[in-house]
């Protein structure tokens, strides 16, 4: 009977749904089965190839967030970066002149040349200062700036807002900075002197002695504000004094660097000048043949050309005179391909005449020749005297600082040696600290075990703008009275300055805040009742002050008075009856006056208070305000 009815329920439910007429077939129900199940087969598939490209993207797009992000012009390693690029601008100031090194003469065919060697090596050289530029140019449009409305007190608001960030550098020096970084000596080098029908020799004598000068503006403009913010930052460009000093005269010898090299450039020119002027009175001579742009040249005709004499021995007006170039034209150095020999000896040129002033320096009637005369004697006067006071400044920051602070340790330990201190007294070796210290230079190592837990060690480096020793939570509660103890030890790295807060300061100006920022308070400032009441209130205690001062006064001269009658009459003084009479009768007067004095005074005190106006009522808040 059961196996009946489980059979009957079997067969209920499967005509439950479909009709027993119109049942489907097995086969059609097995290919529809296979179907669904290839359909969801091939959407999962596609759903797993799908997933991990997604999947990468985002993880991508999250790197992406991570490493694009605002800098603090604090942190120390773009300070370290700041002071790397400051040093590559001043490099690049040295590897520019290069360029000036690229046209020889050359001897045997009377003709100017270029060196192709040095022509390789220093665009590659500039190209590479150039890349430098670039990433810190980058690094301006990713640089936070304090705000300059929260600049007042506090560190300042760090803007991190990229938008704010461009348009701020835009506005600065992203001009400068694009001049700077413009590759117009390799474009003139490799691209337009080649390509020029003119002598590649001539055009590049003539262009780079522009273009270089002309990026020499923006490149020194740069410097000077990368230093103010260097120094801004970090409080000094070099750690040491001997390094500062080193940095000083790195810019004397490049200035040297720079004068030295542009003689060699003008000594080629007044030589290529000497031989244009002689060929064109020569016929047959070509001019074009003047920079070895042919087979061809012009020996036959400048032989004899041109010779090399001091100006002091030049007695024809005939003759070329070379001034202050023809020593560059009689040492061969601008016949040279060996640049370490031109290098040095137009360095050491340089420096030798930029130290003496330029006073050995015997110019021709040139005006131009005058001018750079002119310009070495007046930068070599302001450079030295640069040099000598920065290194003086440098050298003795240090000693000065020395001096302070042994002055400072001997004046301590004088009084304490006075005061027969202690020795376990004057030493303050891990004495428990009652101030909050905020670091101004120096580091400071900060650790922890909690308490001396085991198995828990925490180490904290401290710099410029933080602090140690938080009392502020301590000091705004205003139901604690001792001290919070902590767990932390202090330790300089190095010799640390910094401003002390102490712990009873502190508590009086939290005290202070609470107090000022009282809604009450703010209340009874700004009502006129107040006000007027607190007026009469202060002009009624100041009145009874000013009476109780006068009764004090009055009765310290009646016992003065009563002193002296004592006296007078304990030393033997013999006075006369009338005398005393009168005496008696002049004090017996005056304290009767007082009295009565003060007694109309004493009247008068409950009508002036009478006068006062009411006080006002509170003000009355609700408990969100107060």
């Amino acid at each position: 009977m059961e196996m009946m009815n489980l059979k009957r329920n079997t067969f209920v439910k499967f005509t439950e749904n479909e009709d027993s007429w119109n049942r489907p077939s097995v086969t059609s129900v097995i290919k529809k089965t296979v179907r669904r199940s290839f359909e969801k087969g091939s959407e999962k598939i596609r759903t797993f190839k799908q997933q991990p490209l997604t999947f990468h993207s985002q993880k991508k797009n999250e790197n992406k967030k991570k490493i694009i992000r605002v800098m603090n012009p604090n942190e120390s390693y773009l300070q370290n970066w700041n002071k790397i690029f400051l040093l590559l601008c001043v490099v690049a100031l040295a590897f520019d002149p290069l360029f000036f090194f690229i046209p020889v003469v050359d001897p045997g065919r009377f003709c100017l040349k270029l060196d192709k060697k040095l022509e390789a090596v220093a665009c590659v050289f500039r190209t590479f200062i150039d890349a430098f530029y670039v990433v810190h140019m980058l690094f301006q449009f990713n640089t936070g700036f304090i705000a300059p409305s929260s600049r007042g007190f506090g560190r300042g608001e760090l803007v991190q807002s990229y938008k704010k960030i461009a348009v701020r550098y835009l506005k600065s020096y992203f001009i400068i900075d694009v001049l700077s970084i413009l590759p117009i000596p390799q474009v003139v080098v490799l691209a337009v002197v080649p390509s020029m029908s003119r002598p590649a020799s001539l055009v590049t004598k003539e262009l780079l002695k522009w273009v270089i000068f002309c990026q020499y503006v923006p490149r020194i403009a740069r410097i000077y504000p990368l230093f103010k913010e260097v120094t801004r930052t970090s409080g000094l460009v070099t750690e040491t004094a001997w390094a500062g000093a080193a940095l000083n005269l790195f810019l004397y010898m490049l200035a040297s660097h720079v004068f030295g090299s542009f003689w060699y450039l003008i000594s080629i020119e007044r030589k290529d000048r000497c031989w244009r002027e002689t060929c064109a009175n020569i016929e047959g001579c070509v001019h074009a043949n003047l920079y070895c742009s042919g087979a061809e040249d012009n020996s036959q005709y400048l032989i004899g050309s041109c010779p090399l004499m001091d100006p002091e021995e030049i007695k024809n007006s005939t003759v070329f005179n070379f001034g202050i170039f023809a020593e560059a034209l009689q040492s061969g150095v601008v016949e040279s391909m060996d640049f370490p020999k031109k290098f040095f000896y137009c360095f050491w040129w340089g420096l030798r005449n930029l130290s003496a002033l330029g006073q050995n320096l015997k110019t021709s009637a040139f005006e131009g020749e005058i001018i750079f005369a002119v310009i070495i004697c007046i930068s070599g006067l302001v450079l030295f005297a640069l040099l000598i006071g920065n290194m003086q400044k440098y050298l003795q920051s240090t000693t000065v600082r020395v001096e302070e602070m042994r002055v400072k340790r001997r004046d301590a330990e004088q009084w304490m040696s006075h005061r027969m201190l202690p020795d376990d007294l004057r030493k303050r070796v891990r004495e428990p600290l009652e101030d909050m210290v905020f670091i101004m230079r120096g580091k400071l190592t900060s650790t922890t075990t909690y308490g001396g837990k085991t198995g828990f060690f925490n180490s904290v480096s401290l710099g410029v703008g933080q602090f140690c020793g938080d009392l502020l939570t301590w000091a705004l509660d205003p139901n604690t009275s001792h001290f919070p103890i902590s767990t932390s030890t202090v330790q300089a790295q190095t010799e640390v300055e910094g401003f002390v807060l102490s712990a009873d300061d502190l508590k009086f100006v939290a005290t202070q805040y609470r107090r000022i920022n009282s809604k009450q308070l703010r209340h009874m400032y700004h009502s006129v009742q107040w006000r007027t009441w607190a007026a009469c209130f202060i002009q009624a205690a100041w009145k009874r002050y000013c009476r109780k001062k006068l009764s004090r006064a009055l009765r310290e001269e009646e016992e003065r008075l009563q002193n002296t009658l004592q006296t007078d009459d304990s030393g033997g003084n013999k006075l006369n009856l009338g005398a005393a009479i009168y005496a008696s009768r002049f004090a017996s007067h005056a304290l009767r006056n007082v009295r009565a004095n003060a007694a109309a005074r004493n009247s008068m005190l409950p009508h002036m208070l009478s006068l006062l106006p009411q006080k006002p009522a509170d003000p009355e808040f609700p408990m969100d305000e107060t």
